[in-house]
């Protein structure tokens, strides 16, 4: 077993969240170390890969489950002005990248699609003209139209409208300002900056232990894939990006911060066709509405995809299970993760969550007509010869400790620090990447308190709206969403 000298910080995982911290980091504090240990050969091989996420760029302007219709019909807007303008907080640390020429090429990451939500349905149709009468006078909407003019909307994207009933009822909103994203370019990019300038990667090294030293300091155990050698690492502070594998790191660490916590793996598919006909006639992101008592996560949408420079197109989700954590993980993964203390919380979890049991129950069991049927509801033309499947990547839904309920279940990710600051980690999903940037944010403020004050001009020149409210200033919006727009040549 060998030791080596100590290091600043230590990355676990070689996705787009470690990426990212490592990045702010490095434009914050030049002169720390900082070391990444990723156990697969090399990053974005999980949910960081193009085609094991969305890609959408999520920034709510067509994900209908952020505008949720209250009991009085009125339509809440709140999450989805969170999640814009966390995006658009991570949109000006990108574009920051790109103006100081740390990240090339813009194109490579990030290309402008229009963000539709189509819908089909009377009672649908009312829900989205509500919808869309609450955001379009927002400055973070700015630009979105609304049609129920099948006319139109063949305008817009013309293969959800041919081959359809006339009779239907349909409406749909777009907007120009959204994007697709290809996680991996960017994880890529970020990478790239830093180990350029001086941070160290470590791929096939596997985590297998952390422990706190009396000094604070961590010791982390790793096995070398390569020859199997144990290795033991010192670090002054510990992020634990490592997506579905996050859990069990938290857990082997001991802190009392991640007591409770337990996760609800769910595994999804897609259906992706490149033929490049196909391809041109629907060239947007189109959510729609997911059915009656499906969880959010499954929300069906039709997307363009860009990735390496070459479109295609992608439909889905459809759920199905593994107890794997990681896309590359072990069966054993749910099991390993259970301990004492998030045992009742997940009972209670399973307990009060039947319908989604049963959803998946019946996700899975779905033969392949079924699931193309669903593409059709989008896509009345399409033909089976076209379209095959992927498997995307895992996705491990927080279960956390609840005192009335025993324990909730929750679609978002949820940021685990300790007490002294010296280990964190990250748990959840979706929004997951496209704020990467705020969430990581959130870990500098809460482990790195004493050196907030004296970052704090560095990050406003790296995201000027640091510390404002986009969605409370108009004015600023504006110039923001213009700024990054010509930064990253979204044209």
């Amino acid at each position: 077993m060998s030791t080596q000298p100590p290091i600043d910080v230590a990355l676990i995982g070689g996705g787009v969240m470690s990426a990212t911290l490592g990045a702010l980091i490095k434009q914050l504090q030049p002169d720390w170390t900082i070391t990444i240990f990723e156990r697969l050969s090399d990053v974005a091989r999980e949910s960081s890969n193009p085609w094991n996420n969305a890609g959408t760029g999520h920034s709510a302007l067509c994900e209908l489950n952020y505008t949720p219709e209250k009991p009085d019909g009125t339509i809440e807007i709140s999450s989805a002005v969170k999640v814009n303008e966390q995006f658009q907080i991570s949109r000006q640390f990108w574009a920051h990248l790109v103006a100081q020429g740390l990240m090339p090429d813009p194109q490579a990451f990030i290309n402008p699609v229009p963000h539709m939500s189509f819908v089909w349905g009377e009672a649908n149709v009312v829900y989205l003209r509500k919808r869309f009468e609450a955001l379009k006078d927002h400055p973070l909407f700015a630009g979105m139209e609304y049609s129920e003019d099948a006319a139109v909307i063949r305008k817009w994207a013309p293969a959800m409208i041919d081959g359809r009933l006339k009779s239907e009822k349909i409406a749909a909103t777009k907007i120009d300002s959204g994007t697709d994203i290809d996680f991996g370019a960017l994880t890529n990019g970020l990478f790239d900056y830093i180990t350029d300038n001086g941070a160290d990667l470590r791929t096939e090294h596997t985590v297998t232990g952390l422990r706190q030293q009396p000094d604070g300091s961590w010791r982390i155990r790793l096995k070398q894939e390569v020859g199997m050698t144990r290795v033991d690492v010192s670090a002054r502070f510990v992020f634990v990006g490592a997506g579905g594998g996050a859990l069990r790191l938290l857990q082997k660490s001991g802190i009392p911060e991640a007591r409770g916590f337990g996760g609800f793996p769910v595994s999804g598919q897609f259906l992706r066709t490149d033929n490049p006909e196909l391809v041109a006639r629907h060239q947007a992101k189109a959510y729609g509405k997911a059915a009656v008592g499906s969880p959010p996560m499954s929300v069906p949408h039709l997307d363009t995809r860009i990735v390496d420079g070459k479109a295609s197109l992608m439909f889905g989700p459809y759920a199905g299970f593994s107890p794997k954590f990681l896309k590359t993980g072990s069966w054993l993964d749910l099991v390993a993760s259970v301990r004492p203390h998030n045992l009742l919380p997940m009972l209670a979890v399973g307990r009060d969550n039947l319908d989604l049991t049963w959803y998946l129950v019946k996700q899975v069991l779905a033969s392949r007509h079924a699931k193309f049927a669903a593409l059709t509801e989008f896509m009345p033309n399409a033909k089976p010869e076209d379209w095959y499947e992927i498997t995307a990547g895992q996705r491990v839904q927080v279960i956390k400790k609840d005192d009335k309920k025993g324990g909730v279940l929750q679609f978002g990710t949820e940021v685990v620090t300790s007490a002294d600051g010296t280990i964190a980690g990250l748990l959840g999903a979706s929004p997951g990447a496209s704020t990467a940037v705020p969430i990581m944010l959130t870990v500098l403020e809460r482990c790195f308190p004493e050196h907030i004050a004296g970052w704090t001009p560095t990050i406003k020149k790296m995201i000027p709206s640091y510390g404002k409210a986009l969605a409370e200033n108009a004015v600023l919006a504006r110039k923001t969403i213009a700024s990054t727009k010509k930064a990253l040549a979204i044209t």
